[in-house]
């Protein structure tokens, strides 16, 4: 990054992001006071407060509503589509574990991207990639395009959520970030219960070929407003928003406001951009407190999968159920993750503040702080170890009430707690791989997606084979003793993780 004496760090009154969205702290044009409030923004950890702040993460939020939206709108209609490509159920949930593996790998790249390049062109690639592909699912006819098409579909709209938390990282500092993750990944955790019910409607009146149409239209009726109005936040590109980003990453409301300016440029932090390097997620991956955080989180999340994919075959088999009542059964999923995204941030925030109390340390809303004497690991993984154990015992009832055929209110009940917990362990294992990856959030987010999907493509794989060798009941025992396998990984890191961290920004200075 480029030294900046002040007179280039002040900003402009003209090109000033403050001036172009609501909420900011305008400049004045005297000198002095400009100077003044110039020195401030350098201080504080991101100009976007108030209105600003809630709008980016909000537009941030909806982008990250396309990955499980694009992955939960296609369950209702496995069985039509395996019965019009006259391929088996397994053939047709590798669909969704192609998906799956593409949903993990395609961070690693892309996440690189956001953080050199910026936000808004790994923005504007996925979008791209994203309405292509689902172009291609709408207008194919044969199972080979279908899975490639599903692969090229995945690899457009999941790198939309690791770059929301890379978002939130920008703009907002470690003792608000729980809160914020969880408004940020509020989209996300729309997908399972939004989707399944938008798919099983259209599949039902329109035909399946109507789910990508929508898809086709709703990514172009979002991706327009982005690219006229958000701003680009990655703090190596924009600094805390108060360094004015390239032309070629400025929104077209920038460049419109640009263009009227007159008064002379200033000086934009320069950053070399260089090419997504994926082998950057596996570094972070041979990190021990990073991989341990990975596994306890793919862990319990491999339940979820394994539960949200069994539900078409299940609920069809049992309950005789068509593709719109079986949409409405992805409900308590989505319903259960969503109350975890706000209930879990608040819960987050209060056991940071209380930590921070305990040490002694002084909570700021508006800087950033260091934290490297601050047990970041025992503050998160704390609020989630109690979680654990709940879905471990849900996943094992869930299987026998399936087993039994109960009463339809047993298994949406358990859907609910799994749908619960497994996003409550998300979100908190997304706010603390930020929290100890600042610098790279949105790499460190691929890195979280890689694990957590692919053990997730393995559970979507092998769920149904498990179901038919062993049973409904036996299956997700198995299922649920894998996630608690999860609480002692996780305990480790509480134990030492905050230890391995010192370590390693001790080595990084070193080699520095």
């Amino acid at each position: 990054m480029a030294t900046l004496t002040p007179d280039e760090k002040r900003p402009r009154v003209s090109d000033s992001p403050t001036e172009l969205i609501p909420g900011l702290q305008d400049p004045t044009s005297d000198h002095d006071e400009a100077a003044a409030a110039a020195a401030a923004e350098e201080e504080v950890y991101s100009i976007y407060t108030g209105t600003a702040r809630n709008l980016i993460v909000m537009t941030a939020s909806v982008a990250g509503f396309f990955s499980p939206l694009s992955a939960n709108i296609y369950l209702p209609a496995l069985d039509t589509l395996a019965d019009e490509l006259h391929v088996s159920d397994t053939m047709i949930n590798l669909t969704i574990t192609t998906y799956m593996i593409f949903q993990g790998l395609a961070p690693a790249i892309f996440g690189g991207l956001a953080d050199t390049a910026g936000r808004r062109p790994a923005y504007i690639l996925c979008f791209t990639i994203y309405i292509a592909a689902n172009i291609g699912l709408a207008l194919q006819r044969n199972y080979a395009a279908l899975l490639v098409l599903r692969c090229l579909q995945s690899t457009g709209s999941s790198s939309t959520i690791a770059i929301a938390n890379a978002i939130v990282a920008d703009i907002v500092t470690p003792a608000e970030r729980g809160l914020y993750i969880g408004y940020g990944s509020a989209g996300s955790v729309f997908g399972p219960s939004l989707g399944p019910i938008i798919g099983g409607l259209l599949t039902q009146f329109l035909g399946w070929p109507s789910i990508f149409w929508f898809l086709v239209i709703f990514a172009a009726v979002f991706f327009l407003p982005l690219l006229f109005f958000l701003p680009e936040t990655a703090r190596k590109v924009v600094g805390n928003g108060s360094h004015p980003a390239p032309p070629w990453n400025l929104s077209f409301l920038q460049l419109c406001k640009r263009s009227k300016s007159t008064t002379p440029g200033t000086t934009t932090v320069q950053n070399r951009i260089t090419f997504p390097n994926p082998l950057k997620t596996l570094i972070i991956l041979s990190d021990k407190e990073v991989f341990l955080i990975l596994l306890g989180n793919s862990l319990a999340f491999a339940g979820y999968y394994a539960a949200s994919t069994s539900i078409t075959s299940q609920f069809s088999a049992i309950y005789h159920f068509n593709e719109v009542q079986i949409g409405l059964c992805f409900i308590p999923v989505g319903v259960g993750s969503l109350i975890a995204a706000y209930t879990q941030g608040q819960i987050a925030n209060w056991n940071y503040r209380r930590h921070a109390r305990r040490s002694g340390m002084s909570i700021s809303t508006t800087r950033g702080q260091n934290m490297d004497e601050f047990p970041l690991e025992r503050a998160r993984t704390e609020v989630i170890l109690p979680l654990i154990l709940i879905e471990g015992l849900a996943l094992i009832a869930y299987g026998w009430v399936l087993h039994y055929e109960t009463n339809l209110a047993g298994p949406l009940i358990l859907l609910l707690c799994i749908g619960y917990t497994s996003g409550a362990t998300m979100n908190i294992m997304s706010v603390l791989m930020v929290d100890i990856y600042p610098e790279s959030p949105a790499t460190a987010t691929g890195a979280n997606n890689l694990t957590r999907c692919w053990l997730g493509a393995v559970a979507t794989g092998v769920i149904v084979p498990m179901i038919e060798g062993m049973g409904r009941g036996w299956a997700f025992t198995v299922i649920g003793f894998l996630c608690f396998l999860c609480g002692p990984v996780i305990g480790v890191v509480w134990g030492w993780g905050h230890a391995w961290r010192r370590e390693r920004h001790r080595r990084e200075k070193e080699r520095n």
